[in-house]
């Protein structure tokens, strides 16, 4: 009787297997996954949306007292009111309406555009304002919400404009005003939310709330039409609905700030001729007893260096004191000489050994440095301001120190080393406190292989030195420095690093409140150290995490979206949230330690999961995370103890009808003795009575990945996981660890070995494995093909096939030189071409290609910024030499990993095809058999399978 029923019970198993379908190239566009999700203040909703691949997106609120649920259609970008009291979001066109207007080539003004929700989480009412452009609630206050609408739909026919409505402001000092030089505004409605009345202003450009929402500041850009349009920078009272103009006429106005107690507004602007190239910058400063903005900072303020000005692209600052104002300088930029007839002068770049940065990098980066701004400050309330200089072009970068309050703030320069990223790829700094009442300079930090940071109460520079592998603290009121880490066994450096460079941190967690301690990590572990050097070092989860294998993470679970950063730091003795990471089981989860002991951290969970994201509401102990794993599409969950959880979301129920897959941990030992492990994927109607095809897919390390979910998408260039093994392909993911200098051999080491170590079993068809690698993972894939013929198929994108021609190269889209990657970085060479020319040949596929038996398809992209396309180029002209079957891929003006959505689904297609062909015997398609000549480029594609061999 059992037999039988285990008979009848397999059999039903295999009939449900049998029903479920594989997945398809039509599947991907409604794919869905988790977008953003929050929590209101008081706990009482939760936020969350779905997103599609290329679709329309979903916004959910649910009650999570009553589980009363709002689903708003293509919601995106939401946000609650402070009070808990409102959520605001924009909601999309249809997807399909902005594709006929792509379709139809409409310009910008007369395309869809979005909409603005407002619900009220009292009453559910949903209120929808149309063609929205942006919207803002104060960060502290309440009852007030402000958006700025889109121009009018210019399809439809224009109205003249007609008299003021009600609602609409008449503005303080209105007057006729000149040209407008700007782009005009649109409607600013400013809307009280206890009253239900709007204010709408008209021609507005910027708007800024202050942090309790009492004041609003924006500026008119005014009308060519309507010449009594209002021109300038207004500040409305919203309590009390009292206008200010703090400046009247035309200009341009930007990068608002208030200071923390909201009543004191600055910002930048010009009123410049409109003809003049370079406009003159003034910072304007305003409080609530003054009826005018004044200007604050003008180009002959004392203390502004001789040629220079203030800067309109300069981020403007309060400290939170509100004493001081930061802002931001530049010498003046040369107008453009309209004397030059342009095709009478030449085109050159000019080349020189002594600059900085190569010419690519400079230009690449020369529209941001043309806004390159210069830290300064003035004190606010001086009986004599006067602007003080805290950077300038040698020593170019700072950031202030205790929210501005500090005497000082931290500047680094890389002045005089700047050559050295060539090939290094990186640069050694000076770090110098410099004095924000007279710009005087101190340097406490020299040659810096690292980075150093203020703490948050200012009282300390922490650092960490990459050449001692140390963590290090400097005392800003003695000049004392401490190696915190000294006489400890434990590293608090990359234990595994593999690259010939020196070592990378494993991080700050955080600090506690007033600077009595700073948390550090280790591997596994979270130390605390007195930043005086006083007290021992404590290991506050005890080394539970290195005696267990797991890595322990502070996990902080009230991330801070204002600009002024008040989670800096905890409280001595809080009881804070850890992320947890079991490196030999690659299950995630939580504990929660408290910051003042010295014990081991409390399990909260740990699972078989990919847990993410984890938010508390502000007010309340509730939480919200999304976790999936590979068989589980990632949702949104509530707890308050993860004891029990309660499931808000449920994405891609239309996976349960598709053959999907498991995913396992494999371990091996590798021919030198070295213990390996992998990713090994299987269909989900997986019979071990059967046998395989396998590909094996690749890049760095793979396996922490265990537990993550892999939607099937059009990938960049990467593998589609979970498509090829719906469609009954075993996919292997193995981890690389590498020999400095032996990149290749060491490729072979892991990934040939763990293939082998897979043949073992009766179920893998040891003669139909392919390998697919993408960048590294490209070169890696060209490397392998050379060394034997254990492979009936390969894949690579984007790889360096001679690495001798591309260490001399440009990345272009950075405009760095490529020797550093082989130098210090991922290629792993660990010298010069001139020093080891033995190991840029020995690892460089190119010379080796003659051995090569297995086709290959290549895809090398013409704009490729990372590896050069020739590589490709080489490697096909070689190949084709030879007499090898070999195929390359050119996706036009496409980058290094496909950007363009048209293109990552062809790819699909020609990589599925590719290797149903060599691993599975299915047709070939035209594209393989006979080739798409240009004269039929976008005509035809060449998927259509033939009879015929490639």
């Amino acid at each position: 009787m059992q037999k039988r029923l285990t008979v009848i019970l397999f059999f039903v198993v295999s009939i449900a297997y049998a029903q479920k379908k594989p997945l398809n190239h039509s599947v991907y566009d409604t794919w869905e996954s988790i977008g953003t999700k929050q929590l209101s203040n008081n706990g009482q909703w939760a936020m969350y949306s779905i997103l599609q691949q290329e679709g329309d997106a979903q916004l959910y609120l649910t009650n999570i007292k009553t589980n009363n649920k709002i689903n708003i259609p293509r919601g995106m970008n939401a946000q609650f009111s402070n009070d808990s009291k409102l959520a605001a979001f924009n909601i999309r066109p249809l997807n399909k309406d902005l594709r006929q207007a792509k379709i139809k080539k409409k310009k910008p003004d007369e395309s869809p555009k979005d909409s603005l929700g407002i619900v009220n989480l009292t009453s559910n009412a949903v209120i929808k304002v149309p063609r929205v452009k942006s919207f803002k609630f104060p960060e502290d206050g309440a009852g007030v919400l402000a958006y700025l609408t889109e121009k009018p739909d210019t399809a439809k026919k224009a109205i003249k404009p007609a008299e003021k409505k009600d609602g609409e402001t008449d503005f303080a000092d209105d007057e006729p005003a000149g040209k407008a030089k700007t782009e005009e505004g649109t409607d600013l409605v400013v809307k009280n939310l206890i009253t239900g009345t709007d204010k709408t202003y008209k021609f507005v450009t910027d708007y800024y709330f202050s942090k309790d929402g009492k004041q609003l500041v924006f500026a008119c850009s005014g009308s060519k039409k309507d010449k009594m349009a209002p021109q300038g920078v207004f500040l409305l009272n919203t309590e009390k609905g009292i206008l200010k103009t703090l400046i009247k006429g035309k200009g341009n106005f930007k990068n608002f700030t208030f200071d923390e107690e909201s009543e004191h507004v600055a910002f930048v602007g010009e009123q410049s001729p409109e003809k003049q190239e370079i406009k003159d910058y003034n910072i304007y400063y305003n409080s609530l007893t003054i009826d005018t903005a004044q200007i604050l900072v003008d180009f002959d303020m004392p203390g502004l260096p001789e040629k220079w000005s203030v800067n309109g692209d300069g981020k403007i600052t309060f400290s939170k004191d509100g004493k001081k104002l930061f802002f931001g300088i530049s010498p003046i930029k040369k107008p453009k000489d309209t004397t030059i007839v342009d095709f009478e002068v030449a085109k050159v770049d000019v080349w020189n050994y002594k600059d900085d940065y190569l010419q690519p990098m400079q230009l690449k980066n020369a529209e941001r440095d043309s806004k390159k701004s210069y830290l300064s400050v003035i004190d606010v309330y001086s009986s004599d301001p006067k602007v003080i200089p805290l950077t300038d072009t040698k020593l170019p970068d700072a950031n202030i120190i205790a929210e501005g309050d500090a005497a000082q703030v931290l500047a680094a320069t890389d002045y005089g080393r700047r050559i050295e990223s060539q090939w290094s790829g990186s640069t050694s700094k000076d770090y110098y406190l410099v004095d924000t009442k007279n710009g005087q300079k101190k340097k406490i930090i020299e040659n810096l292989n690292g980075y150093a940071l203020a703490s948050p109460a200012g009282n300390y520079i922490l650092y960490f030195d990459r050449k001692l592998g140390s963590w290090n603290t400097y005392q800003i009121a003695t000049g004392k420095v401490t190696v915190l880490t000294a006489g400890l066994t434990e590293k608090f450096v990359d234990e595994e690093n593999d690259v010939p460079d020196l070592p990378s941190a494993y991080g700050l967690a955080t600090w506690t409140e007033g600077d009595k301690a700073v948390l550090i990590n280790d591997k596994y572990d979270i130390w605390s150290f007195s930043p005086d050097g006083k007290s021992a070092p404590k290991n506050i989860t005890a080394g539970f995490g290195r005696a267990n294998n797991i890595t322990f993470r502070y996990e902080n679970v009230q991330p801070d979206r204002t600009e002024r950063n008040t989670n800096k730091f905890v409280k001595a003795n809080e009881l804070v949230w850890l992320s947890a990471f079991n490196n030999l089981t690659k299950e995630n989860g939580f504990y929660r330690t408290n910051v003042g002991s010295a014990k081991a951290p409390e399990l909260v969970v740990m699972a078989k999961f990919k847990y993410a994201n984890l938010i508390k509401a502000k007010d309340a102990d509730i939480y919200i995370y999304d976790k999936a794993n590979y068989v589980e599409s990632p949702n949104v969950y509530i707890t308050t103890d993860f004891k029990t959880e309660t499931k808000l979301s449920n994405t891609n129920p239309q996976q349960k009808d598709y053959n999907w897959g498991t995913a396992e941990l494999v371990k091996w030992t590798t021919p030198k003795g070295y213990k390996a492990e992998g990713i090994l994927y299987k269909p989900e109607n997986f019979d071990p009575n059967k046998k395989y095809p396998m590909i094996a897919y690749f890049y760095e390390k793979l396996t922490d990945g265990l537990y993550t979910y892999q939607a099937p998408a059009p990938t960049p260039s990467r593998l589609n996981i979970s498509y090829f093994v719906s469609n009954g392909y075993l996919v292997f993911a193995p981890d690389i660890k590498y020999e400095t200098g032996h990149p290749g051999k060491s490729a072979v080491e892991y990934i040939n070995s763990g293939v082998e170590n897979l043949k073992k079993n009766s179920w893998v068809d040891g003669n139909k494995i392919g390998i697919q690698g993408q960048s590294w993972g490209g070169y890696q894939v060209a490397y392998l093909i050379t060394q034997n013929n254990m492979y009936a198929a390969a894949w690579t994108g984007a790889p360096v096939v001679n690495m001798t021609s591309a260490y001399g190269g440009i990345r272009w889209e950075t405009g760095m030189n490529r020797q550093f990657q082989y130098e210090k970085t991922q290629s792993r060479i660990g010298a010069t071409l001139w020093e080891k020319p033995e190991l840029y040949i020995e690892n460089s596929p190119l010379f080796m290609l003659p051995k090569v038996n297995t086709p290959v398809v290549i895809m090398a992209n013409d704009a490729d910024g990372a590896v050069p396309w020739y590589q490709g180029i080489e490697m096909f002209t070689a190949l084709r030499r030879l007499g090898k079957p070999v195929w390359m891929l050119n996706y036009n003006g496409e980058a290094h990993n496909l950007v363009q959505r048209q293109n990552r689904k062809d790819i699909q297609i020609r990589e599925q095809q590719f290797f149903d062909y060599y691993l599975k015997g299915a047709k070939a398609p035209a594209w393989m058999t006979s080739g798409i000549p240009a004269t039929e480029k976008g005509k035809t594609w060449g998927f259509e399978l033939t009879d015929d061999k490639p």
